[in-house]
C-alpha cells in the first residue's frame, strides 16, 4: 500500500461507539491534517460557484459536465446525488476538480424511468447513495478500472437494486428515483439520525449495521467530515432500517472494527489518475473493497466497504451500453 495511506490509517484511534438500535458508529479520531484548501460540493453549488449539467443537450448517461467557477478546488465525494436534468445521477468516485475548471465527471442514474429535462442544471439535495449500493459500486469501479481503465459501474444493477429497496420499503416512486425512498422514509431516518454527533478530532466513522462493519468513511481534514456527516449518516441509516429487524438483539463489538482496520492496512493498492486532480488508489483485499484519494501525499478521502456475497455484487444484468457510448473525461 502506498506510504501515504499507511502513515494516515496509523493516526486513527477508534473512538467511542454510538449505538441506536441496529446502527453503530465507531468515531475514528486523528490529528492528522490535509493542507489541501477546498470546499465542499454543497458549498459550492449553495454559493453558485461551480455548475452542473448533461454533458450536451442530447445527454449521456454516465457522464455529467462540471463547470467549476471557484478560484479554488471543489470536492465531490463519492456517491453524492446530483438532482435534475434529464435524470438524477451519483458520482462514481470522490473527485478534486480543479480551479475554474470545466470537465467532465464519470457518473451513474439513480432514476431509472426519466429521461427529460426538469431545468437545465443539476442542484445537490444532500443525499448519498445507499451504503450497500456504494459498496457494490466500489467493486465494480474496481473491476473496471483494472479492465478498462474507466471509472464505471453496472447501470443495470443498480437500478434493479433501487427497485428491490423501494419494494421492501414500501415505497413507490413513479420514475424509479432513489430520491423517493428516502423522502418516503424521512420521519424513520430522523429516528436514527438524531442520535449519532460528531465528537472533537473526528476525522472519519467505521459503520455497523446488525452487529457487523459495514464499512468506513474517514477524511484528512476533520471539518471536512463534519460537513458531510450528516448525508454519510443518512445512507447508512437508510440501509439499517431496511434490514431491521425488532425481535434480533445484536451488539456491536469493537473486535471486529479493528479486525476491519487491519483488513484496510493490508489491501492491495492500485495506482489510477484521478478523474480530477490527485491519484485514486483502488483499495482491495480478501475481505475489504473501496479507494482513497491522494494529493501531493495526503490523503483527501478513504472509502472502504466489508465484501458481501449479496445480491448486488453477484447480478451482472447489465443495461448500460444500450443508453451510451462512453466519452473519455476530459478537462478543457
Amino acid at each position: 500500500m502506498l506510504k501515504a495511506l499507511q502513515e494516515y490509517l496509523t493516526t486513527l484511534k477508534i473512538g467511542r461507539k454510538r449505538v441506536y438500535k441496529n446502527l453503530a458508529l465507531f468515531p475514528l479520531l486523528s490529528s492528522y491534517r490535509a493542507a489541501v484548501d477546498y470546499i465542499t460540493l454543497d458549498e459550492a453549488m449553495e454559493g453558485d460557484l461551480m455548475e452542473v449539467t448533461e454533458v450536451d443537450e442530447a445527454g449521456s448517461v454516465p457522464e455529467l459536465k462540471v463547470i467549476n467557477k471557484h478560484s479554488g478546488m471543489v470536492l465531490i465525494m463519492d456517491g453524492e446525488e446530483l438532482v435534475g436534468a434529464k435524470q438524477n445521477r451519483i458520482v462514481n468516485t470522490t473527485i478534486l476538480i480543479p480551479p475554474r475548471s470545466t470537465m467532465v465527471i464519470p457518473v451513474s442514474c439513480v432514476e431509472e424511468g426519466r429521461w427529460h429535462y426538469e431545468g437545465e442544471r443539476f442542484r445537490s439535495e444532500k443525499r448519498v447513495l445507499s451504503h450497500e449500493l456504494r459498496a457494490a459500486k466500489a467493486s465494480q469501479v474496481n473491476e473496471n478500472l483494472r479492465a478498462r481503465g474507466a471509472y464505471l459501474a453496472d447501470q443495470g444493477v443498480l437500478w434493479e437494486e433501487i427497485s428491490r429497496k423501494a419494494s421492501r420499503m414500501k415505497t413507490y416512486s413513479p420514475t424509479g428515483a432513489m430520491a423517493d425512498i428516502y423522502e418516503g422514509s424521512r420521519d424513520i431516518l430522523y429516528d436514527y439520525t438524531e442520535k449519532f454527533t460528531v465528537v472533537s478530532d473526528q476525522v472519519g466513522a467505521v459503520f455497523m449495521i446488525n452487529g457487523r462493519v459495514a464499512g468506513m468513511d474517514a477524511f484528512g481534514r476533520a471539518d471536512t467530515f463534519e460537513k458531510v456527516f450528516p448525508k454519510l449518516l443518512d445512507s447508512y441509516a437508510l440501509d439499517a432500517l431496511d434490514l431491521y429487524d425488532e425481535k434480533k438483539d445484536t451488539k456491536a463489538l469493537k473486535t471486529p472494527v479493528t479486525a476491519f482496520l487491519k483488513s484496510v492496512r493490508n489491501a492491495k493498492a492500485d495506482e489510477h489518475p484521478s478523474v480530477g486532480l490527485g491519484t485514486d488508489c483502488r483499495l482491495e483485499s480478501r475481505s475489504t473493497a473501496g479507494f482513497a484519494l491522494v494529493l501531493d501525499g495526503r490523503v483527501i478521502h478513504m472509502s472502504v466497504f466489508r465484501k458481501t456475497a449479496n445480491r448486488c455484487n453477484n447480478t451482472r444484468n447489465s443495461r448500460m451500453q444500450r443508453y451510451s457510448q462512453r466519452r473519455r473525461n476530459r478537462v478543457y
